[in-house]
């Protein structure tokens, strides 16, 4: 398994972090490298992401897990290997709002693929997480 997490604190309630995670198809505007995005159905459990970033594929996820105000999970799978990143909420210092992503990518070839492809695709995580965080705070 090869694992990464970023973790980013702000002032900003979690409410608001939320509706933006729960508001999928304006990822783009927190998220660069979302050209357009498309959801399934309601933002829970077992609903149906495709992502198109710049570049020829698609990244089709589907909703694991979305506990309201708190995490959710999407999954990718691709060639033998998923990739799970839960997106969580929870109590920072000072009455402050912990906004964590942590990316698990599981699979056979999992030890040997995860250092190859997970980095670049955690690489913008920082970038991201500021723009989510700046949104959520207007």
């Amino acid at each position: 398994m090869w694992t990464y997490e970023h973790s980013t604190e702000t002032t900003v309630a979690p409410e608001a972090i939320w509706r933006l995670w729960a508001d999928v198809e304006t990822w783009g505007k927190w998220n660069a490298d979302i050209e357009s995005i498309e959801i399934s159905g309601p933002f829970a459990a077992g609903t149906d992401i495709v992502m198109n970033p710049a570049g020829p594929d698609p990244v089709h996820l589907r909703i694991a897990e979305a506990v309201v105000g708190e995490r959710f999970v999407d999954e990718a799978r691709f060639d033998g290997l998923v990739l799970r990143t839960v997106h969580r909420l929870d109590p920072g210092e000072r009455l402050r709002t912990r906004v964590t992503y942590r990316m698990e990518i599981t699979g056979a070839a999992a030890d040997e693929v995860g250092p190859q492809i997970g980095p670049a695709i955690t690489a913008d995580w920082p970038s991201t997480m500021d723009a989510l965080v700046e949104l959520a705070s207007d």
